[in-house]
């Protein structure tokens, strides 16, 4: 659970609470992750994590630690006596490793409205992508060019041929109702729509060809949405 605190007075800050568990569907490996809320009264650091990893039979293989803002170590269990669903188990690790650092931002991110360096390297150019990647978006472009006006013209461009394309996609279906006909709407070109068969939720999953296609740079499948 995040919280935030201060919001109305005070110094704007969030905190992390409660308990996470992340599974290997394939495995039935488990990771279980605790969050500790942060307190006047803890004498529990800030921010801390702390976590283990056991197998299908609740067997504990790695120890985790750390804090949510800073960096996450893992120590790999030798011995155990004792398993998780039952008594709390006695554990002999091997020395912690670093899994995963935070990386700050870099020394001027004010300016750049405190993106990481991932959110900001996210919108780099690369070469032979689908012409329909957001990043050839041309009133991004122009406004991360600095040219505001012309950035503007083009959003309004770009947004009254979305208007267009889709009264034509509304006509096209008040067409096929009146023939009595199926309607076939708009489908994404490299996913598609379907059950987790684990979780039950909607998630789009990969079709494939994406890759083929960009080395062969044909392109016919995607639709042309810019100006």
């Amino acid at each position: 659970m995040t919280t935030v605190h201060n919001i109305i007075v005070g110094k704007l800050w969030i905190d992390q609470s409660g308990e996470m568990d992340i599974v290997n569907h394939t495995t039935k490996d488990n990771c279980h992750l605790k969050y500790y809320a942060y307190s006047y009264f803890s004498r529990e650091p800030p921010r801390k994590v702390t976590g283990v990893v056991t197998d299908v039979e609740g067997k504990v293989h790695w120890v985790l630690s750390g804090h949510w803002d800073d960096r996450i170590e893992g120590a790999k269990v030798f011995e155990s006596a004792g398993m998780m669903k039952g008594d709390k188990p006695v554990l002999e690790t091997g020395p912690s490793v670093l899994l995963w650092k935070r990386v700050y931002p870099p020394p001027e991110a004010a300016r750049y409205f405190h993106f990481t360096v991932l959110a900001a390297q996210m919108n780099e150019m690369e070469e032979s992508v689908a012409p329909t990647d957001s990043r050839l978006r041309p009133d991004q472009r122009l406004m991360e060019d600095g040219r505001w006006d012309e950035a503007n013209e083009m959003k309004l461009m770009l947004e009254e041929k979305q208007r267009l394309k889709r009264r034509e996609k509304e006509l096209e279906a008040e067409k096929a109702a009146a023939e009595g006909r199926p309607f076939v709407p708009h489908e994404p070109v490299w996913f598609r729509k379907e059950r987790d068969p684990y979780t039950g939720n909607l998630i789009h999953m990969y079709k494939g060809n994406y890759w083929e296609c960009k080395e062969a740079q044909q392109w016919n499948a995607c639709p042309d949405i810019y100006v």
